[in-house]
């Protein structure tokens, strides 16, 4: 019987060595993977993944070549027929209200700011939202964003009159609609031909795509630095059915490669207004920063439309917002006192 035992237990332990060296991670996502950061920073995570857990295998999936689309892919992870996906965390409010903190007009101004949030209880309360709705932020990935135009340039609320936009959220584009434009849904990758056919006449996107779909001959204007009234938190994203099936040294692996990940893509961010601007001479798009009075009317103007529409999506949501709102603030406060 021993001698039984002791082949039926190695044979157990050879399976459980196996199942994790077989184990596929695969991520999906909507950009380009070369042209584009957050591609790029994609596969920086992996490199750095695989260099601490070389018993997990990673395969990337840009540009939606898995056969998910965009919003698809939350549902993919939270069923567990997908292991990771760069997702931007808006797109997530239709099944996660609180979601579209994530791109609210004007809540996160700058660069800075973002990169600093991660260190405060804004981080921890939307890793626990996430949690509970079947999927793990694995990376703290912001970019910062404006807008971009073919008629006018855009200053203050009153300047996107009858202009036809795309702003990626709903709530942003409430916001829009009472400034008097007109909104419509257009997927990322079909921004350029919307543009060139005249169904846009103008968008609010990260500075990353800009460059990285070659919109330059389609537009005349962008607004560019800070204060923005865009900023994006696009994570990586893991559902938490994957992350569970992970041992301690394989959590502790991702963790590091998120780390090492999110210093390439801020770097990038950084980087990301220089680039537009080069781009944007290069292709004779005149920029723009928006004043500090034509920000402030747009905060006022987001204020009264797209914050008012995101405390009414649950109690949740309005504890979430206040309590972001004075983080922010006392990061304000500590700057300015130092």
């Amino acid at each position: 019987m021993k001698p039984l035992l002791g082949t039926l237990l190695g044979a157990a332990v050879w399976l459980a060595f196996a199942s994790v060296e077989a184990q596929e991670i695969r991520i999906s996502h909507h950009y380009d993977d070369a042209a584009d950061a957050r591609g790029r920073a994609t596969r920086v995570f992996v490199e750095e993944a695989q260099k601490g857990a070389s018993d997990l295998k990673f395969r990337i999936y840009p540009k939606l070549s898995l056969g998910l689309t965009s919003a698809g892919q939350l549902d993919a992870l939270q069923s567990g027929q997908l292991e990771m996906a760069l997702f931007p965390f808006s797109y997530a409010a239709d099944k996660i209200p609180e979601a579209s903190l994530a791109l609210l007009p004007g809540l996160v101004p700058g660069l800075e700011m973002a990169r600093k949030l991660k260190s405060t209880d804004l981080y921890d309360r939307l890793q626990q939202i996430a949690n509970a709705n079947g999927v793990r932020i694995i990376t703290w990935w912001w970019s910062p964003g404006g807008f971009a135009t073919k008629a006018r340039a855009i200053a203050g609320p009153k300047s996107v009159a009858g202009l036809k936009m795309r702003a990626a959220d709903p709530i942003f584009e409430r916001m829009l609609q009472s400034a008097g434009a007109q909104t419509l849904s257009v997927p990322l990758p079909a921004l350029r031909s919307s543009l060139a056919d005249g169904s846009l006449d103008g968008l609010l996107t990260a500075y990353e795509s800009y460059v990285s779909l070659q919109l330059g001959d389609q537009l005349k204007f962008a607004t560019v630095g800070d204060p923005t009234i865009w900023m994006l938190f696009h994570p990586l994203l893991m559902a938490t059915s994957t992350w569970d099936r992970l041992t301690a040294a394989q959590q502790v692996a991702i963790t590091g490669a998120a780390e090492v990940a999110e210093a390439y893509f801020d770097a990038t961010q950084r980087e990301a207004e220089q680039r537009l601007i080069r781009f944007a001479q290069a292709n004779g798009v005149a920029t723009r920063q928006l004043s500090r009075a034509e920000y402030e009317e747009w905060l006022d103007l987001a204020r009264r439309t797209a914050w008012a529409d995101y405390v009414r999506k649950s109690p949740e949501a309005e504890r979430l917002l206040f309590d972001t709102m004075q983080i922010i603030m006392g990061e304000y406060k500590s700057s300015d006192d130092r």
